[in-house]
């Protein structure tokens, strides 16, 4: 028999958002690492770059956009893949602690660890209703299945 996700934990099941929000920031000091992310105008110059640098090195070999229509898509694709890559990079290479990052911002309060917990309360519910109201739609597809099997 199905049941429906009201909030409340029984053995087994999962926690209330407030719960588990609680839970996360209480492994914060060694389990919460703010990564470095570039966005914007940074994000744009790195695929430009890298869309220059692959039409650059196919040239050089001898391959043109005039010779293959598919060639843009390939470019601008792989172009994307460094990008990420780099970024990704980045982000791994430069993560701080939430500890260090309250002594950095002065934060003795731990008014970050509120707001934090804030969010991923507010998350934890957001993607269980988006999940719930999708639920509709899935037993629709799983009563199909089962009608033409």
């Amino acid at each position: 028999m199905a049941t429906v996700w009201n909030g409340r934990k029984r053995e087994g099941e999962p926690v209330a958002a407030t719960m588990l929000a609680s839970q996360i920031l209480a492994r914060a000091d060694r389990d919460v690492t703010f990564m470095v992310h570039l966005v914007g105008e940074s994000q744009d110059l790195l695929v430009r770059h890298f869309v220059a640098f692959i039409e650059c090195e196919l040239a050089e070999r001898g391959t043109s956009y005039g010779a293959h229509p598919l060639l843009r898509p390939f470019i601008e694709t792989h172009a994307r893949e460094l990008t990420d890559f780099v970024l990704q990079g980045i982000g791994l290479r430069h993560q701080f602690g939430l500890q260090a990052l309250e002594r950095m911002a002065g934060d003795p309060a731990r008014l970050l660890r509120v707001d934090l917990w804030d969010s991923l309360q507010s998350h934890i519910n957001d993607a269980q209703e988006h999940f719930v109201a999708g639920t509709g739609g899935l037993q629709r597809i799983l009563t199909a299945i089962e009608t033409s099997a």
